[in-house]
């Protein structure tokens, strides 16, 4: 398949955060399973000047238009790892500058003359270069689905906002820069309360929008988390991909599943963080759940039989939540521990000696912690919310499917029950469920085949071959 990206930034080429990270391991991933993968960037000074990029210009040259101005675009390639190709638009104009997207701690004022030129250029690449799909990144790029419809370019579109905070929010004014028709700007275009809304105009206009799981997918749609686009979301539903991001696997390799290892692991962290030994251990952190559930959680200390569950709790308290807490660390000591700070070597611990991870709320929308607990064969205990099931899934003792439990209601009896159904649990039940859990394949290869899977749909409702 041929695949074209278009992107503000990529490692090793330019990188302000794990955006840039990100896109490289996508692009990688699915340049290794043999398609064509071509990612465009702005060709920034602080690429000009690496040498160990190794730019080649090309012969390629056109000029685009941006407002009444005709911009001339020189194009540069080179190659990153995973057998990448890399396309640079060059315009010194707008990209040799000291910063990517402002300098001094202000954003650059021309940011959108900026990036409609560099998406006009990227729609342009993908006329030229015939993609199956031309999947963008970032409000940079978002404008590039709508010039792709102008122009009734035939290509699939594909947009990931990566977040939605950051949504290229201009005065109306710049609409010129992008010659479109006027009726572009208008509440079925880029207009968005009276200015025009890169962000938005992207959702609108591409043919899917990917989400990093279908937790965002549900919580994106919620004024609490939409940051202003949730009706844009809602609206449109029937374009969001739940995707989740790949993990890190470098950062977080899995830790040995050999027999015996559980035991002397779980001795070893209960003796760490100074519990009784003995019984089985609910590993629960504040950051997974957002705080939610720890009142519920702590208030069930006292249902919970002490002589077979321990709890260790991590993360920060709310003010609200304080005194609850100081009376369970009392009255539960030697089962129940607090720390407020984790460090790396303390969770890659709680890991290997945790049996449970219990999520006594909605789990926070990217599930990292849940991800390396399913992987490291520690057996979630979640409050349902939407999304999870593309985590978690309420193990049937009929049927053998599921990979944890379960509980439906935000009670202290249901937080009790559901612990004391993961309590009881057979030898063969638990066993049966550490190896699903760790069955789950959250790798950035994963991701990748979904979005291969989502490019290869859009083709086919397109009605267009693949290229070759």
């Amino acid at each position: 398949m041929k695949i074209m990206m278009a992107a503000s930034e990529m490692s090793p080429f330019a990188r302000t955060g794990d955006f840039a990270d990100e896109m490289l391991r996508l692009a990688s991933h699915l340049s290794s399973a043999g398609h064509e993968v071509n990612v465009v960037l702005p060709l920034y000074r602080c690429i000009r000047e690496n040498k160990a990029l190794k730019l080649k210009k090309a012969k390629t040259k056109f000029t685009v238009a941006v407002g009444p101005a005709k911009l001339p675009c020189e194009i540069y390639e080179a190659s990153a790892p995973g057998g990448v190709s890399v396309t640079l638009v060059a315009r010194d104009e707008f990209f040799d500058r000291s910063g990517l997207y402002g300098a001094d701690g202000r954003d650059y004022q021309d940011n959108s003359a900026r990036f409609i030129f560099f998406a006009k250029c990227a729609v342009e690449l993908a006329r030229r270069g015939s993609p199956d799909v031309l999947h963008v990144h970032g409000w940079q790029t978002a404008l590039a689905p709508v010039f792709v419809r102008e122009q009734r370019i035939p290509v699939s579109t594909v947009l990931t906002p990566h977040s939605l905070e950051y949504q290229g929010n201009f005065w109306s004014y710049d609409f010129a820069l992008t010659n479109l028709p006027q009726d572009y700007f208008s509440v079925r275009g880029v207009e968005f309360y009276g200015s025009m809304n890169c962000l938005k105009s992207g959702i609108l206009f591409s043919d899917a929008v990917v989400l990093p799981g279908r937790r965002y997918v549900a919580e994106m749609q919620t004024a609490e988390f939409g940051c202003g686009l949730e009706h844009v979301l809602t609206e449109f539903s029937y374009k969001l991909e739940g995707i989740p991001d790949g993990l890190d696997e470098a950062a977080w390799p899995v830790l040995p599943n050999e027999p015996g290892a559980k035991d002397k692991a779980r001795n070893a962290l209960l003796a760490a963080v100074g519990l009784l030994p003995g019984g089985r251990v609910f590993l629960a952190d504040t950051t997974a759940t957002r705080g939610a559930g720890v009142a519920t959680l702590l208030s069930a200390l006292d249902r919970l039989p002490s002589d077979g569950v321990r709890v260790l709790l991590f993360g920060p308290i709310a003010d609200a939540d304080r005194k609850a807490l100081g009376v369970a660390v009392r009255q539960h000591a030697g089962v129940f521990a607090h720390r407020e700070s984790v460090d790396a070597e303390l969770l890659q611990r709680a890991l290997a000696g945790a049996d449970y991870l219990l999520l006594p709320g909605p789990v926070e929308p990217g599930g990292e912690l849940l991800v390396l607990a399913l992987r490291n064969g520690v057996i979630p205990v979640a409050a349902h919310c939407g999304g999870l099931r593309q985590f978690v899934q309420d193990f049937d003792p009929v049927t053998g499917s599921g990979n944890g439990y379960v509980f439906y209601r935000d009670t202290v009896g249901a937080l009790t029950d559901v612990i004391g159904r993961a309590m009881s649990a057979a030898p063969a039940e638990q066993a049966h469920l550490v190896q699903a859990a760790r069955a789950g394949d959250f790798s950035w290869a994963a991701s990748a085949a979904r979005h291969l899977a989502l490019y290869e749909r859009l083709a086919r409702v397109a009605g267009r071959p693949l290229a070759a």
